[in-house]
Order: C-alpha cells, then sequence, then structure tokens
C-alpha cells in the first residue's frame, strides 16, 4: 500500500483504491458477509456503479457544480460549462465573464465557489494533483481552506475522484436516508451517528455508500416523494 502524507507530515498508509467494477464486486461480497442489512439492499439494487471521476481540478469543479441538485439537473449544466469554459480549466474558468458562467445555469454562490477554488489553484496555493499522496485529514483541511468548500465536498473528492475505498460522506442526506431505511431506524441518523453505525462497514465503506446511494431512489419510489 502506498505510504501518504497527512497534515502534520507523518506517514500515512492508503487503505485502498476503488478503480474498477471488479473492486465494487469485492467490496460487496465483504460487506454482504459483514452485514445483513447491506445484503438484503444487494439483493434489491444489484451491484451498485462505480462512480469514479477525474481527480484534477475539472473533478473538484464537477462536485461544486451538482451540490444540491438532482442527477440529471447537474449533468446538464455541467455539459453546458464544459461547452462554454472550453478547454476546461482553472484559469479558463478565470477568464470566463459571470454572465458566460450564469448562463451555463450557475447559481451566484457556485460561482464564487468555482472561482475560489480556480484562483487557488492558479495560484498554487491549492496543488490539487497532489492530493492523491495526503491522507483524508489533510485533504479535507487542504480544501476546507477554500471559501465555499465543506466537508461534503471534500467526502465526494476523496470518494469519486479520488476512489479511496473506505471514505465516507455521512452529511449526505441522501445516505442518511438510505440507511434509515436499511437499518430499519425508527428515525434518520445525523452525521454524527451514521459515522458510529458505518464502522461495521470499514474498509468498504466507500462501496457501503455507493450501495446506499442506489438505494435511495427504491425508497423514495416507495414512499411517492420526489427525488
Amino acid at each position: 500500500m502506498p505510504k501518504l502524507r497527512t497534515a502534520n507530515g507523518s506517514a500515512y498508509v492508503a487503505s485502498g483504491i476503488i478503480e474498477t467494477p471488479d473492486d465494487i464486486r469485492a467490496g460487496m461480497r465483504a460487506l454482504r458477509r459483514k452485514c445483513p442489512h447491506l445484503r438484503r439492499v444487494h439483493e434489491i439494487t444489484g451491484d451498485p456503479p462505480l462512480r469514479r471521476r477525474p481527480a484534477g481540478f475539472e473533478g473538484l469543479a464537477r462536485i461544486i457544480v451538482g451540490q444540491q441538485l438532482s442527477t440529471a439537473s447537474a449533468s446538464a449544466i455541467w455539459s453546458r460549462l464544459a461547452a462554454a469554459v472550453h478547454p476546461f480549466g482553472a484559469d479558463a474558468l478565470l477568464a470566463a465573464s459571470d454572465e458566460t458562467l450564469r448562463g451555463a445555469g450557475l447559481s451566484a454562490p457556485k460561482i464564487r465557489t468555482l472561482r475560489n477554488a480556480a484562483r487557488a489553484v492558479a495560484d498554487g496555493e491549492l496543488v490539487i494533483e497532489d492530493l492523491t499522496d495526503h491522507s483524508d485529514e489533510a485533504i479535507h483541511e487542504q480544501l476546507t481552506r477554500v471559501p465555499g468548500i465543506g466537508p461534503w465536498t471534500a467526502d465526494i473528492f476523496i470518494m469519486f475522484c479520488l476512489g479511496r475505498r473506505d471514505a465516507f460522506a455521512a452529511g449526505d442526506l441522501a445516505l442518511q436516508v438510505a440507511a434509515q431505511g436499511a437499518l430499519a431506524l425508527e428515525r434518520r441518523p445525523n452525521p454524527v451517528e451514521l459515522l458510529e453505525l458505518a464502522e461495521r462497514w470499514r474498509p468498504w465503506r466507500g462501496v457501503a455508500a455507493r450501495l446506499l446511494w442506489a438505494y435511495y431512489p427504491v425508497l423514495k419510489k416507495r414512499s411517492g416523494a420526489p427525488l
């Protein structure tokens, strides 16, 4: 396993990377043995999707664009943004006008966050390509220095851009709702409670999260609530 750097520079050993559907299947085999609740969910949903994204600025930008949006809406806005800012990169985004970014469907807060992230990359304050060499905690520290980027964005970057197999986004509402349904809980767990529940899924929490996300639309369809 590769040795990485923690926030204080000491050595850190990565726990594994999700790179292919075979990794998803390996994680599901382990989770089915560990947790009867996830075994039942897996029999309903099948294997969850890989959901890998580029690890550089583009991957981070796609996460920012998709915050609090449905997958379909986020994909449509990203397609317009990538067409308007081409080739996509930090310098190109900084050079684009607010009018161009609004025309792609971005809100004012997301424009600010994207510009803050692009400026941090362009100025060398955030060397995004080097994040693969850092621990989850160190990545959180570096990303959340950028105004507008919070813990959720950092978690999703670690999960889908870096593919860390034990990464988990306990603050995600859909994960909380899906965990409540999967584990037959009386109420939706808060982030601290969900982290505690997810301990049973180590070192495959990243696959458990993908499975719960796949289960979320099943629950919403059953309840008749909009996704």
